[in-house]
């Protein structure tokens, strides 16, 4: 029987498993009684005679690495980590290993460097001399210190001398490194030891002076090399052939030797197995990870332990080289019960086997990491990330750069003379726009939603009063392509690229406003994926939600031929919003489905007047950069109306006078009727104290620079502000765009035709005498 193969492990209960780690001889009867009691757990008592000053004992989980085999042994391994998935993506990775022969690792002796500093020495290469033709006077003072460890094969072996230029007053220093082999202790101890005690020999043989005497912690002596060849063949699944993935391991692979940036995480990754296990067995996880990282960043720039390529069969190959020095032995490691029982359930008998766990443990580690990636990650936005690579080296500038990566994917044809082509077609649009005024793009109506602007009416709306609502001439475009395994949801330009999960209760909260779109139409166990590309920004009151999901909508009921109406399309994306935002208004997913400029008032069904601007006017939209969200700024509101219901009644019966005004103003032209409202509009909400600093600072710039009215736009907190500006709208956006702000301009104006959807109108009249009130929010 393999001891390290428990099918079904993860799902029995605690004492299953700990019966069925004895009746496979993982732990032995005292270990077994010991686990099945928790005696093993450290004790207060025991605590206090490790550190100082203890007061109460922290627990961390011990799980099990499964299915390891390593040198043709196998091995189950103890790992105490607090982060979810490790333990069990260490054991799914050794599996896909084992069925290929495993792991094959090898190691150095375990060397520790100690270091002897030496400073103020008159001729620094003599002394450097000096000290290599005294080598085993050296060598024989350190060993007397510690004559067992010499007796058991170990000891100081070696020197090796160093000299350095200081380029200051302290002149050249000379370092010795004292290398010793600690066999199966830590070392760290007996190494500082060894060099306080050749100080004085050093001291008289330079005829300089010894200062830092300690070990050193870059364990470059001590080193650990793991590798493992996997068969294409075990790579399949997740809707990936075996080449993809081993492709793609192999290309995120070479990413992290060559970017830093990339390394650190890369080799983060492969610490979170290996320092799991140095934790298990008290070593110093400290010490490690500094040797590991120095390691890593030894040549020219810092780089990846581990590298990935294929052999002549088209296998995956991987190896990890790093420094590993760690101990079995001590009075530290066996002060733990816990740690000795996890020795012992290693079953390993020296220092360096343990190390060469570790290696084979970081390799699994990283494979497990780099698969995920390219399946549940990488891989699943390989698209998009080889568009954006292509659209850089086609010379896209940044202002149409997301554009261009849009537009390639929607192609199809991720080819640089194709980004080429539409990085001209965009520049020609952008002249275009710059000469009619009409800066924003509008996306066709099928599979798109439009975006929205509250000129006036924001959180009264909530409260059943009116709300001038028109749509930026923006939407959110999605569409649906065929997919081999769930439902993935990309949305390249928000960093989104995340497969739903088909079970409701397993769903996070950012899953469930397109899982409930998808169970409503009877769809969540298709295998899809939905691509949405965005012009309205994140999180900046521009409906962006809503935009989404009636672009979503649109896009299923096309690619699986539902017919639904606009109506339908409507209450489904309310059904969203819902879950999104607890019991919205539904302003935002009307105008993001009938494109409308609209007075709007909450009800069952909510009163609707389309409205008719008779000419073209500017708006500046100013985004703050701070992201908005708008439940919990109407949950403030609804706090200060709960408090006081009567002074907040009187103060939404004024919004709702100034959106009905408002409304006539905007049908009459009367622009600067239009802005002063608007203006007072947001006394209101300032009042409401759903401003922020950077919106106030926004709105007085265009203010100062000749709006007729500006305020904030949507809930507040951040986001975004409006501004109407009839005259020299540039002026605007250039001030702002001075003050470290984007700006975007577009036009509103006669109602679209082409691009928007008919409503049903429905008499808008004063406030609602029956009114649903806040708390329904």
């Amino acid at each position: 029987m393999d001891k390290s193969r428990i099918p079904r492990f993860y799902k029995m209960s605690v004492d299953e498993r700990v019966e069925a780690v004895r009746t496979r001889g993982i732990v032995n009867a005292d270990d077994h009684r010991a686990l099945a009691s928790g005696e093993h757990t450290l004790n207060v008592e025991g605590a206090d005679k490790m550190i100082e000053n203890v007061i109460g004992v922290m627990g961390m989980p011990v799980g099990l690495g499964l299915n390891f085999v390593v040198n043709g042994k196998d091995y189950v391994v103890p790992l105490v980590v607090e982060e979810p998935s490790i333990v069990a993506a260490l054991s799914s990775a050794a599996k896909t290993a084992r069925e290929s022969g495993g792991f094959e690792t090898s190691s150095t002796d375990p060397i520790l460097i100690g270091q002897v500093q030496v400073v103020g020495v008159s001729h620094i290469q003599n002394a450097r001399a000096k000290l290599l033709q005294n080598k085993e006077e050296i060598i024989n003072l350190a060993n007397s210190m510690h004559p067992n460890m010499v007796a058991r094969g170990g000891g100081a072996i070696d020197i090796e001398v160093f000299t350095h230029p200081t380029g200051n007053d302290i002149g050249d220093m000379l370092v010795m490194h004292l290398l010793v082999n600690t066999c199966d202790a830590m070392g760290a101890n007996l190494v500082n030891t060894m060099c306080e005690g050749v100080a004085s020999l050093v001291e008289k043989i330079t005829g300089g002076e010894v200062f830092l005497r300690i070990l050193s912690n870059l364990t470059d002596r001590a080193m650990v090399t793991a590798r493992t060849t996997i068969a294409v063949d075990s790579l399949n699944g997740r809707g990936f052939s075996g080449e993809q993935v081993r492709d793609g391991i192999i290309i995120a692979s070479e990413f992290a030797r060559i970017d830093p940036y990339r390394a650190a995480t890369h080799n983060k990754g492969i610490m979170n197995g290996v320092d799991a296990l140095v934790l298990a067995t008290g070593n110093d996880w400290r010490a490690v990870e500094a040797g590991v990282h120095a390691y890593a960043a030894r040549g020219h720039q810092y780089t990846s332990l581990s590298s990935w390529s294929k052999n002549h069969n088209g296998d995956l190959v991987g190896t990890l080289t790093m420094p590993i020095k760690v101990g079995i032995v001590g009075g530290p490691l066996q002060s733990n019960p816990t740690v000795a029982m996890n020795i012992r359930m290693t079953g390993v008998k020296h220092a360096t086997e343990l190390a060469e766990l570790m290696g084979a443990v970081g390799l699994a580690q990283n494979f497990a990491a780099l698969r995920a990636l390219v399946t549940d990650g990488i891989q699943k936005g390989h698209m998009t990330l080889h568009a954006r690579s292509v659209v850089m080296a086609a010379g896209a500038g940044a202002d149409i750069f997301d554009k261009v990566v849009d537009r390639l994917l929607e192609s199809q044809q991720i080819k640089i003379w194709k980004a080429r082509e539409l990085i001209t077609e965009l520049q020609n649009e952008s002249a275009s726009q710059e000469t009619s005024g009409q800066a924003m793009e509008i996306a066709p109506a099928a599979a798109a939603g439009h975006g929205k602007i509250i000129l006036l009416g924001e959180h009264s709306v909530v409260y059943n009063r009116h709300a001038i609502a028109i749509p930026a001439p923006v939407a959110i475009r999605a569409r649906v392509a065929p997919s081999d395994h769930g439902v993935r949801l990309s949305i390249p330009n928000w960093g989104v690229d995340h497969y739903l999960e088909r079970d409701p209760i397993k769903r996070t909260s950012f899953e469930n406003p397109a899982a409930t779109i998808l169970d409503k139409l009877g769809l969540a166990d298709q295998n899809m994926t939905l691509e949405v590309f965005p012009a309205v920004p994140r999180a900046m009151g521009l409906g962006g939600s809503a935009a989404i999901a009636v672009a979503i909508i649109r896009a299923l009921s096309a690619h699986y031929q539902l017919n639904l109406t606009d109506q339908q399309v409507n209450e489904l994306a309310l059904e969203s919003e819902k879950i999104a935002h607890g019991n919205p208004s539904g302003v935002d997913n009307t105008v993001a489905t009938f494109g409308q400029p609209m007075l709007y008032q909450r009800g069952s069904p909510p009163t609707i007047r389309t409205l008719d601007i008779p000419s073209p006017v500017a708006v500046v939209v100013g985004m703050t950069g701070v992201e908005s969200l708008t439940a919990s700024m109407v949950s403030r509101v609804n706090a200060s109306w709960q408090k006081n219901p009567k002074r907040y009644e009187r103060m939404f019966d004024e919004m709702d006078a100034l959106a009905l005004e408002g409304a006539n103003a905007l049908e009459q032209g009367d622009w600067k009727t239009l802005g002063e409202l608007m203006n007072v509009g947001q006394g209101f909400l300032n009042a409401l104290q759903v401003s922020c600093w950077e919106l106030e600072e926004l709105i007085q710039i265009a203010r100062d620079n000749g709006a007729a009215g500006a305020k904030l736009t949507g809930g507040g907190g951040g986001g975004a502000m409006v501004a109407l500006c009839p005259d020299n709208p540039q002026r605007v956006i250039k001030a702002m765009n001075n003050a470290g702000y984007r700006a975007l301009e577009f036009l509103i104006g006669p109602r679209e035709t082409e691009h928007s959807a008919d409503i049903v109108a429905q008499p808008a009249t004063g406030a609602n005498t029956d009114r649903e009130r806040g708390e329904h929010h």
